[in-house]
């Protein structure tokens, strides 16, 4: 029989970026002590990685992943040339690419209305929060672009709207093979109410 050290999942009393430091302390806690060398990071404008790499120790591969181009507004990013500069120079990847959950489908559900499977998939992650649904999200994005190695925990860190709230050590699969994928511990999330 294998044992795993116990853990607890730490709970907010509220969602948002109010709890961005505390996440980002019990990511790393947890990266350290489970030996995880890669955090993924949902980041629109790039400050919660900036904090991030103040914290970071050495030989932690960070991957930023960001918003589509156009998400807010058509051609526009709305992280800076400026941080995605300042985070590429600090040897962060920064992922820019179609949402996983959304895609070509979010585009049938504003012309023609309805739901398709992703967005299916998507609320059914959000009933446990909207972080929560980010991380896994961007963890299989992030290893579709090649930045994180298959077949290993990553630590993956979400939010609602700005800032972190949910961090969860997770093995993320190929979107082709989405349903391998593997939560393995939930490090922090807000209460839902």
């Amino acid at each position: 029989m294998t044992t795993s050290p116990p853990f607890v999942t730490f709970y907010f009393n509220r969602a948002g970026s109010v709890n961005t430091a505390t996440t980002l302390k019990l990511a790393l806690t947890s990266a350290t002590n489970l030996k995880i060398r890669h955090l993924i990071v949902a980041s629109t404008t790039g400050r919660t990685i900036l904090q991030l790499l103040k914290m970071a120790p050495p030989k932690i591969n960070i991957v930023c992943v960001t918003h589509q181009s156009g998400f807010a507004r058509p051609g526009k990013s709305e992280l800076s040339a400026s941080t995605e500069k300042q985070l590429r120079a600090h040897g962060i990847s920064v992922l820019r690419t179609t949402h996983l959950f959304a895609g070509v489908n979010r585009a049938l559900r504003l012309k023609f209305g309805g739901v398709a499977p992703p967005e299916i998939i998507a609320h059914t992650y959000r009933t446990l929060g909207e972080g929560l649904k980010v991380a896994v999200e961007i963890s299989v994005m992030a290893l579709d672009a090649g930045l994180i190695p298959y077949g290993n925990d990553v630590i993956s860190i979400g939010g609602t709207s700005r800032g972190a709230d949910t961090a969860i050590v997770i093995q993320p699969a190929h979107s082709h093979q989405f349903f391998e994928t593997r939560i393995k511990q939930i490090i922090c999330k807000p209460l839902l109410f």
